[in-house]
């Protein structure tokens, strides 16, 4: 091993079972605060990542993320909201986790030891050139992710891998490595910690980036959003009275009739009465 695997290293606190709540609560958020920190150094490769999954999405490709645990349960997490928030269908952004869906809730013993495991998993999605890995794994070795990632590249597809130990075969192995550095966790080696909070925060930037990027937002609104229950038809209505100028009824009404609050908009007030 030629780098230093930062995720096992000792935490910099010690005798947590001594420690009061306030003391440990304190302790955590501050280890919290440099997560964001470590997360803009990598700014410049979740760049490169953006720009080239919005080509390859304007051109018909999708994004797929593949992990273990904790990790696993964040791309689906991230995947999962693209619809509901965007408007996307869910074939667009897809999260796969070592042992299939039984494991976002329980772990599932050696999933994440299988190296050909993941590339079978992306073939029931009929994968292709014209689509983006993406591999997630705090340790950076994680078989599971590194399969994938390898037969994805055999295969022609872009890939990345966000790891929390830079130099760690993960990053080797991918063609965009996204390396935060976040230090060691406040309890050893419990990557679901700082480890797992920069892995959110990625995935926040790469998915939101790209729906901007290809249209899916309007100035600062979501304006492609599913109306799925009250809050959301409630904020479109909201969305739709500040773009057009209208009362509340006035906006409701024409938000049901055109469906989203962008048709709405693109109708303006006088087609769509």
């Amino acid at each position: 091993m030629d780098y230093i695997k930062i995720t096992e290293t000792p935490s910099k606190h010690d005798h947590l079972e001594q420690m009061d709540t306030t003391d440990i609560l304190g302790a955590m958020n501050r280890e919290d605060k440099t997560v964001a920190e470590a997360v803009s150094l990598a700014i410049p490769q979740i760049t490169q990542l953006v720009d080239a999954l919005a080509e390859r999405f304007r051109k018909g490709g999708r994004l797929f993320y593949i992990g273990a645990g904790t990790s696993g349960r964040l791309g689906i997490l991230d995947a999962s909201e693209i619809p509901p928030t965007y408007g996307m269908p869910h074939t667009r952004v897809v999260g796969l986790i070592a042992g299939g869906d039984i494991a976002i809730r329980k772990s599932v013993e050696h999933a994440e030891d299988d190296g050909a495991q993941a590339w079978k998993d992306l073939m029931e999605h009929d994968i292709n050139s014209n689509d983006v890995l993406v591999g997630i794994a705090a340790s950076g070795t994680t078989p599971y992710v590194l399969g994938g990632i390898a037969d994805a590249k055999k295969n022609g597809l872009l890939t990345a891998g966000i790891t929390n130990n830079p130099g760690s075969p993960l990053a080797r192995a991918s063609d965009i490595p996204i390396e935060v550095n976040v230090g060691p966790e406040f309890v050893t080696g419990s990557t679901r910690m700082k480890s797992g909070t920069s892995q959110k925060l990625v995935l926040n930037m790469i998915s939101t980036a790209l729906m901007i990027k290809i249209g899916r937002v309007k100035g600062n609104k979501m304006v492609n959003m599913q109306l799925s229950n009250t809050k959301l038809v409630d904020r479109g209505t909201r969305y739709v009275m500040e773009g057009l100028g209208v009362d509340y009824e006035e906006a409701e009404r024409l938000l049901k009739k055109h469906g989203s609050v962008k048709a709405t908009l693109e109708n303006g007030k006088e087609k769509a009465n």
